[in-house]
């Protein structure tokens, strides 16, 4: 508790697969400059769907270096990515965005602290399997259970029995409320019961956990994606690891990563061992780059149907019309 009070860890709380749970996708936002902090502010403080905001930089002679804004967003099952994407730039004064939706993930995780010591291309000993990104429709009581099961855990709140005030904000018996989520867990939109560490502003003891924050771009062959996903995200530094299309604005990128660590000069020497690993494996990517992180924030995104019902009547949109359209 006094770690969670101090900041040293941003929070606690029992985590989702939320790739299971609604559609999502990285979006590169080509904001004004003068825009750029008011549009982060808003992505951060007041839209609960966006969820890692982070302000990057690249070399100004490389394609998609004017896309300074990037955010991970997902909006709950029925609802449109596209149009809620449409809404924040209005909201924000954005010029363009490009949306990502992950085709695969092939890493997908955390762990700062121990991959501080990793040797310079250590990776497993087989290539990553692709994780697919296919939704779990769930029913209202499972909504209602899932919704009290994930928010994070105030210090107050970390008791012997910390289950029994979540059943009760269900409105379910503690019997019923573990039957549910043990059917969930089964139904693997269960993720791990974590403590998160802040890993990109200063701790208490006035020591930061990572420095830099790389996100790594390839073009591979089409047709190589999952080949050279599956190489990507063997290695040990890297943690996150997909298949999004870039589009022209991204060189036709089709293969990220992101890694973090201390050093600059060590974060490109495993960039560069990755490249090596990639050719070896017979991919010969015709184009590469690294978006480097500067501010960020990075809270969980809400993914609740009933709560995006309501974020809509509060911003004058109207529900329905924010829905997927088939097809």
């Amino acid at each position: 508790m006094a770690m969670l009070r101090a900041g040293t860890i941003r929070r606690v709380r029992q985590t989702l697969l939320a790739t299971s749970l609604a559609q999502g996708a990285l979006v590169a936002w080509r904001v004004p400059a003068e825009k750029l902090d008011a549009a982060f502010e808003y992505m951060f403080r007041e839209d609960p769907f966006s969820g890692h905001v982070v302000i990057r930089t690249a070399d100004p002679a490389t394609p998609g270096a004017a896309y300074r804004l990037w955010t991970t967003l997902k909006v709950p099952q029925g609802y449109s990515l596209r149009k809620h994407a449409e809404f924040l730039r209005r909201q924000v004064g954005a010029d363009h965005f490009r949306l990502m939706p992950a085709k695969k993930l092939f890493a997908l995780g955390v762990g700062h602290i121990r991959r501080r010591g990793i040797e310079i291309g250590s990776r497993a000993e087989v290539p990553a399997e692709p994780i697919d990104t296919t939704i779990v429709t769930l029913d209202d009581l499972e909504w209602r259970i899932l919704t009290a099961l994930k928010r994070e855990f105030k210090p107050e709140e970390i008791v012997r029995e910390v289950w029994g005030p979540r059943a009760v904000e269900a409105g379910v018996s503690l019997d019923e409320f573990y039957e549910v989520a043990q059917r969930l867990n089964a139904r693997g939109v269960i993720g791990r019961f974590s403590t998160f560490l802040e890993h990109v502003k200063k701790t208490a003891g006035d020591e930061r956990v990572t420095r830099y924050n790389a996100l790594f771009h390839w073009a591979v062959p089409a047709g190589r994606e999952l080949e050279a996903g599956r190489e990507v995200g063997r290695h040990h530094i890297v943690t996150h690891a997909y298949w999004r299309e870039g589009g022209e604005e991204f060189h036709h990128v089709n293969v990220m990563a992101v890694a973090h660590g201390l050093d600059k000069d060590v974060v490109l020497a495993h960039k560069a061992a990755i490249d090596a690993d990639l050719r070896e494996a017979g991919i010969d990517f015709g184009y590469t780059n690294v978006f480097w992180g500067g501010r960020s924030e990075i809270k969980p995104s809400e993914i609740s149907p009933l709560a995006y019902r309501e974020f809509c009547l509060e911003h004058g949109l109207d529900p329905e019309a924010m829905r997927e359209e088939p097809g």
